[in-house]
């Protein structure tokens, strides 16, 4: 997601070239060295005991589910839109962001726009009573960690430590419901020869996935957990996992399946962003591109079928769940790139669910469970007269 003041959802990838094969999978997307720091690996620390879980944490999703990013801490061109505002269609609502105080500190901070830049922000105590009128609707009110700006390296243990202390203190301060990841451009990547995605080595990488697991066992089984990630660090990973077997490769790539692996069992949905992409190779060992019906299908199938890493038969991602996955799109074409048009956006749902209109690639099942629709945002679809929401509502029958 991007948080600049066109503010549209993620950026693309900057610093140093590719690989040349890697370039190729990834025309447009740029490397980076990565700032690796080898901790103590300590073990997590302990829980704190957890205040009364809001009644929405005990509801489950519906079975298909409309997720939307809330400019919550910022304006842009889409407009400020209050959390009273959010129309019903909306079951899983992620404010954005929570950004940290510097890069490796582990210290997440949030606060509502000012009103100097949001004049029709609310007071602390609306929007409380907000989040708490949402939830006694059923719906889920999010904290997302990261976007454009908010890059977050835990890179040790007692940025780790500060982290679940931090975000803690949000979700507590304002009664929510859970956690959204959604690290972006340095956050995470894979130290040199840390190659096996189910047993990460990288200090970055191993603390996240104990600060989570930590705020799970803290708030208990209603805790939502979602991740946004770019292709770039997930389908991309079918080609090439970090800097690969003989280095030279954007230690980056591929760099959220360990994550994800590991957290499996914890996690809510994943929403890759289908967006702001360069081509990425699918399971039919062609490119697909970014802004219609085969991309979203060609990417999800991939996450519903489970892809080896690195090309390597012996080191396969599993597929998630069909209950797990929500497609991530732009909700106009100012939103981000690689906007689809509502009818492309019921083309892919069609194939991936129904096995109709899936034009010439052809999916690994069909996943009528599949949960739905991410987008970016909730403001930009305000903006575009609530277009993406109204599809979703048509295609579910809301």
């Amino acid at each position: 997601m991007r948080r600049s003041r066109t503010r549209s959802h993620r950026p693309g990838l900057s610093g140093r070239p590719l690989a040349s094969t890697l370039a190729a999978a990834a025309a447009g997307l740029l490397g980076a060295t990565a700032l690796f720091v080898t901790p103590a690996q300590a073990g997590p620390p302990p829980a704190a005991a957890a205040p009364a879980a809001p009644a929405a944490r005990t509801q489950a999703l519906p079975e298909h589910a409309l997720v939307g990013y809330l400019h919550a801490s910022f304006a842009n061109g889409s407009g400020y839109t209050r959390l009273a505002d959010v129309p019903d269609s909306w079951d899983v609502i992620n404010l954005a962001f929570g950004e940290p105080t510097s890069v490796t500190s582990g210290d997440i901070r949030f606060a509502l726009c000012p009103k100097s830049e949001c004049p029709g922000v609310e007071t602390e105590a609306e929007f409380k009573a907000a989040v708490k009128a949402k939830q006694a609707a059923g719906k889920k009110v999010q904290i997302s960690i990261g976007g454009q700006n908010g890059q977050v390296q835990l890179t040790t243990t007692a940025a780790r430590d500060r982290f679940v202390q931090s975000v803690g203190a949000i979700i507590d301060r304002y009664g929510l419901d859970g956690l959204d990841i959604d690290f972006e451009g340095h956050s995470l990547s894979l130290a040199t020869g840390d190659t096996d995605f189910k047993n990460p080595k990288t200090p970055a990488i191993v603390n996240l996935i104990s600060a989570v697991k930590t705020l799970k066992a803290k708030y208990g089984a209603g805790f939502t957990l979602t991740m946004a990630p770019e292709t770039f660090f997930v389908q991309l990973g079918y080609q090439f996992y970090g800097s690969g077997p003989w280095g030279g490769q954007d230690p980056r790539a591929g760099a959220y399946l360990p994550v994800i692996h590991a957290l499996r069992d914890d996690l809510t949905l994943l929403h890759v962003q289908d967006y702001n992409s360069g081509p990425i190779m699918g399971l039919d060992n062609q490119y697909h591109f970014m802004g219609s019906a085969d991309f979203h299908i060609a990417m999800t199938d991939m996450l519903l079928t489970g892809f080896p890493v690195a090309g390597n038969q012996n080191n396969v991602f599993p597929a998630l769940k069909p209950s797990q996955v929500a497609i991530g799109l732009p909700a106009s074409p100012y939103a981000g790139n690689g906007h689809t048009p509502t009818g492309e956006v019921t083309k892919a749902l069609n194939c991936l669910t129904r096995g109709t209109d899936c034009g010439s690639y052809r999916t690994h099942g069909r996943w009528p469970g599949m949960r739905g629709l991410m987008t970016w945002s909730v403001n930009w679809d305000r903006f575009g007269n609530w277009e993406f929401q109204k599809n979703f509502d048509r295609y579910y029958g809301s």
